[in-house]
């Protein structure tokens, strides 16, 4: 019995063991032991939104660059959509260039919103008539082996079809350099100075400003003597000429001018060779102007060869006149037609120019405080003369009797804003007496050298 007893204590104290706890010591210990895993909980759901949080926005960061310049090459794109005109035939040229034959109804010229159903121009109705028999001569550089016609590179590759237009494509890094879509491929704007004011009524064009320098000739105005003019001529040697900054430039490059020389509304016609880097991403000269008909000539194109000092003098020729009967402006490039200026782009144009300028400019924009040492020309002071110094020769006018008319060596005013930087010298011959080479049966009437190197001790 006993033992009996002891059993059923010992079993009741299992079973008593055994049973669930009380309501409210249950609820006591599992408020005790389960606060610490919650509040774990809760803090490693905060501390992970953080970090994800930390996450997206660094990832954002990383990405909206890449979706700026994304959304800035799409915007480039379609921009180049609209102004590379599908080609009928591509030339690389050995400059890297890309030469687009395009059909002339489609070149991006006629996208101009006043040339709207624009009837193309296939050639003048006339060509000037020149009254100096030794001119002809003159230009066609026979009898010298010291000076010979530049052409274009990419003709090394081909050439367009009739019928097509000669365009340089561009490309996207052509766009970039320029800094945004508005800027590619606009003119400058200079800020006129104060200091320089009083040349206005002699030389509009060439106002010092916004670091531009000049060394040009240029046809005086007179309310008395000076004839309405319809075109102008000149042959012109081409260089390389170095470039110190990336968004420099140096050109050489012929003016036709008409309207209101204070800026506000200037008609203007230019046509050249230039070195900019910030345009065509290298250091070619380049030929230059606007508006383009021709398959032969691609405006853009790089010119070569290229004159070198105490070498051959490699030249071109160029000729701008108003057709006497549709009033449109022709450029002619050696004795290439190369196109025109609708008459529809002009207001005081649209009749006659009153000023003709000729010779080069460049921009300084003074690194390091000092002036730049870009070169004007060939880089060399009018003084050093044939062979060393840039040149242009045989300046001409086109009269109202669609001929061509000698410039008068006094009928020429010279401008160089510092000449201890770049200066001009102005000069006439009728003779092969002075060691130019012009070629049999002809001088080079009135020219002038013109150019310099910049940065040099006089030229701090």
């Amino acid at each position: 019995m006993r033992h009996t007893a002891d059993s059923r204590k010992k079993k009741r104290r299992r079973r008593m063991s055994m049973s669930p706890p009380s309501p409210s010591s249950s609820s006591s210990r599992s408020s005790a032991t389960a606060a610490a895993p919650c509040q774990w909980c809760c803090y490693s759901q905060s501390q992970s939104q953080q970090q994800l949080m930390l996450l997206l926005a660094l990832a954002l960061a990383l990405l909206l660059p890449h979706l700026a310049v994304a959304g800035r090459m799409a915007r480039i794109q379609s921009h180049l959509d609209r102004i590379n005109k599908p080609a009928l035939r591509s030339i690389r040229s050995v400059d890297g260039d890309t030469i687009d034959c395009v059909a002339a109804h489609q070149q991006h010229a006629l996208d101009h919103p006043l040339l709207k159903g624009h009837t193309i121009q296939a050639e003048p109705t006339e060509m000037p008539a020149s009254r100096r028999g030794l001119a002809a001569a003159a230009d066609a550089k026979t009898g010298s082996s010291s000076r010979w016609g530049a052409w274009q590179t990419w003709h090394h590759g081909g050439h367009c079809p009739r019928g097509t237009v000669a365009v340089r494509r561009t490309t996207a890094a052509d766009v970039l350099r320029a800094g945004s879509i508005s800027r590619f491929g606009r003119k400058r704007r200079r800020k006129r100075s104060s200091v320089d004011a009083a040349r206005a009524a002699n030389a509009p064009d060439v106002i010092s400003g916004n670091g531009h320098e000049h060394a040009i000739a240029y046809t005086a105005p007179s309310s008395s003597s000076q004839q309405p003019v319809y075109g102008a001529k000149a042959t012109i040697n081409v260089w390389d000429p170095a470039i110190q900054e990336s968004n420099g430039f140096s050109l050489s490059q012929l003016w036709i001018l008409s309207g209101s020389f204070n800026g506000s509304d200037l008609n203007s016609i230019e046509a050249g060779w230039q070195v900019s880097p910030e345009l065509y991403g290298d250091s070619r000269p380049r030929l230059f102007t606007y508006w383009t008909t021709s398959s032969r000539i691609a405006i853009g194109a790089s010119i070569s060869p290229v004159s070198s000092p105490g070498g051959a003098q490699y030249d071109m020729t160029l000729l701008v006149w108003k057709d006497p009967k549709l009033g449109n402006w022709w450029l002619s490039y050696g004795d290439q037609l190369v196109g025109y200026w609708p008459a529809q782009l002009f207001t005081h144009l649209s009749d006659h120019a009153t000023m003709v300028e000729w010779g080069g400019e460049v921009v300084d924009t003074r690194p390091g405080g000092v002036h730049t040492a870009t070169q004007m020309g060939s880089g060399r002071f009018a003084a050093e003369g044939f062979g060393r110094a840039s040149y242009f020769r045989n300046l001409e006018t086109v009269d109202a009797d669609n001929s061509l008319a000698e410039v008068p060596l006094d009928a020429i005013q010279t401008l160089a804003e510092d000449a201890a930087c770049y200066d001009i010298r102005k000069a006439y011959d009728d003779d092969d007496d002075d060691g130019h080479s012009a070629g049999s049966g002809g001088g080079w009437g009135t020219h002038f050298y013109y150019g310099g190197p910049g940065h040099n001790p006089a030229c701090p």
